[in-house]
């Protein structure tokens, strides 16, 4: 398998990566300083084709990589991803994911988003199977399971997508591959730790850490909680 930056993707401890969907886009370089003790910064791009939502391109993408030290997770839910997606990199995000449900080519834009210097990640809808992508997982870096339908946020996480989760681990577990499995939607201290027993690493977090009063110490609990009950 192609590897990518390993502070991206390497197997490590549970990590919590807030979405800025949630933020004050307004006072973004103040709301970015507010989680500065996560693992990294989701960054939702929606093109209301897609998925029936219009956030942000690549200017604030850009704005965002400038403004915090931390990682940058770019989630794609556009159409054209193979288009798209390499811009991302360039840009400078750590890791670039991509709707499987959009993508015509993923290994070829997995390799590509290898050779800019990102890691590649791979998005699936609630109804999509993991058996449609189990062939190409070992291009990927990171596996996204969406755990609400994508589009919006502040959705309830959607309880039946933990087998999915269960048998992403199990996958990952038996054909060994350097894969990190990332959850999407409704996360918060009363779901994570069900999605870290069923073997999600990574935690898009929007509403549970910008909606609190303190967000670093809700990136704090999060993290306990997802570690107490890691896989």
């Amino acid at each position: 398998m192609t590897t990518a930056p390993t502070a991206a993707c390497a197997r490590t401890a549970p990590a919590i990566h807030p979405s800025i969907l949630n933020c004050d886009i307004a006072h973004l370089a103040d709301e970015l300083a507010r989680i500065e003790g996560a693992d990294g910064v989701h960054v939702d791009v929606m093109d209301n084709h897609f998925v029936p939502n219009l956030s942000w391109g690549l200017p604030v993408v850009e704005a965002v990589v400038a403004h915090t030290p931390l990682p940058v997770d770019a989630h794609l839910m556009i159409e054209d991803p193979d288009r798209w997606g390499p811009a991302y990199a360039e840009a400078g995000c750590r890791i670039v994911t991509a709707h499987s449900e959009a993508l015509v080519a993923p290994v070829r834009l997995a390799r590509e988003l290898h050779r800019l210097g990102a890691g590649a990640g791979l998005a699936l809808r609630p109804s999509t199977p993991l058996e449609a992508v189990e062939d190409v997982l070992g291009e990927f870096d990171l596996l996204l399971i969406m755990t609400v339908e994508p589009g919006f946020g502040g959705q309830a996480f959607i309880e039946s997508m933990l087998p999915k989760i269960e048998r992403a681990r199990r996958l990952v577990g038996r054909r060994g591959l350097e894969l990190r499995i990332q959850v999407d939607g409704g996360v918060s201290a009363g779901t994570i730790e069900r999605a870290a027993q069923a073997g999600a690493e990574v935690f898009v977090a929007g509403s549970a850490v910008y909606g609190a009063q303190d967000a670093l110490a809700a990136i704090e609990e999060l993290r306990a909680l997802a570690r107490a009950h890691a896989h």
